[in-house]
């Protein structure tokens, strides 16, 4: 059995498994890791051997720190993830270079219809219809999107939402409401099967699904980190905010919105962004909790969004595709009996 585990910032992580009746009987670790001293990676594979395959990730990690002791350096990598990589091998994870990735760059929709659009194609990635999918966003009104799990009441000032034509509507992830303008923000989603994931926590898997756009930031110059649970910011400020839903069917739904260029007075006017809240951003002024990608590179948005494509690209592999008018149809439908319907704007009034 192999699993292989990027540390977000850090290292690779592989493991190699040979398993006999329920029990790992030979491991191997190995990447491009750095450890001191020499003999401390044996101690790890055995550690690792005679190891029941169903042992969750803190006790592998407890297993590997014991035989450890003082004065091992382990650089780019922890005895967490040793242990991701192992259970990464153990549950049959996959990699994002074991998957041919689709890019989808669709036209401006109204906003109940974005919605619609991510839960069919994570539907269709978990059925195998479609394979893995990046999809960037286009905005066709500004609109306020509220967490599946947020009070609509206690976010969003509908009045507010009516002066500036601020259409709202509830995605299917949880997480805080975003306020976007068309040509303001970038927003993506990544459409993946559930075995890319395998392995790793929820938040663990946050940082997992980050960490390409992260060295994407980093390459325009960003000095973008992830902060868990999650949220992309900068030494400037928060830059991104991103969500995600696991569907029984097999795929994981993971979209992020990025700030481009923010009508912040305008947003406070929509959201009802409280003290408490900002204040757990580490920021006194609402105007300063999200510091815009415009600001930070000089880019502009189309060149951002270009960079970022890119960077995906040369990762892992990127083929374009459309959306099909069957994909559209089903999402329309929804549209109409459920993203597009009060009862479900106003599920948590």
């Amino acid at each position: 059995m192999h699993g292989e585990y990027k540390v977000p910032g850090g290292k690779l992580v592989v493991a190699d498994l040979d398993v006999v009746d329920g029990v790992v009987r030979r491991a191997q670790l190995s990447g491009d890791f750095f450890l001191e001293p020499d003999d401390a990676l044996e101690r790890i594979n055995g550690a690792l051997a005679g190891l029941p395959i169903e042992l969750p990730v803190a006790q592998i990690a407890a297993r590997v720190r014991a035989v450890l002791g003082d004065g091992v350096e382990m650089i780019g990598f922890s005895p967490e993830a040793v242990a991701v990589a192992v259970r990464r091998a153990l549950t049959g994870a996959t990699g994002w270079q074991d998957h041919a990735w689709e890019f989808v760059h669709d036209v401006p929709r109204e906003p109940a219809l974005q919605m619609a659009l991510d839960e069919v194609l994570a539907e269709q990635v978990g059925s195998g219809e479609r394979p893995p999918t990046l999809r960037i966003w286009e905005w066709a009104s500004n609109a306020v999107i509220i967490g599946s799990f947020q009070s609509l009441a206690n976010e969003v000032d509908l009045d507010g939402a009516a002066k500036h034509d601020v259409t709202v509507v509830r995605r299917i992830s949880g997480g805080g409401a975003m306020f976007v303008e068309p040509g303001n923000t970038i927003t993506y989603s990544l459409y993946v099967p559930e075995s890319l994931v395998s392995g790793l926590s929820f938040v663990e898997s946050y940082a997992f699904l980050d960490d390409w756009v992260v060295g994407a930031l980093n390459d325009l110059g960003i000095a973008a980190t992830y902060q868990p649970i999650n949220d992309i910011t900068s030494p400037a400020g928060k830059i991104a905010g991103a969500a995600q839903k696991r569907f029984a069917g097999g795929a994981v739904l993971h979209h992020v919105t990025m700030a481009y260029d923010m009508d912040a007075a305008k947003m406070l006017e929509v959201l009802r962004i409280g003290r408490e809240k900002l204040s757990d951003k580490g920021t006194t002024s609402a105007n300063k909790r999200v510091d815009p990608l415009r600001s930070q590179t000089g880019l502009e948005r189309a060149a951002v969004i270009e960079r970022l494509v890119g960077s995906f690209a040369g990762r892992y592999g990127l083929s374009e595709s459309t959306l099909d008018e069957e994909t559209l149809t089903e999402a329309r439908r929804r549209v109409t009996s459920k993203f597009g319907t009060r009862e479900w704007l106003t599920r948590v009034p």
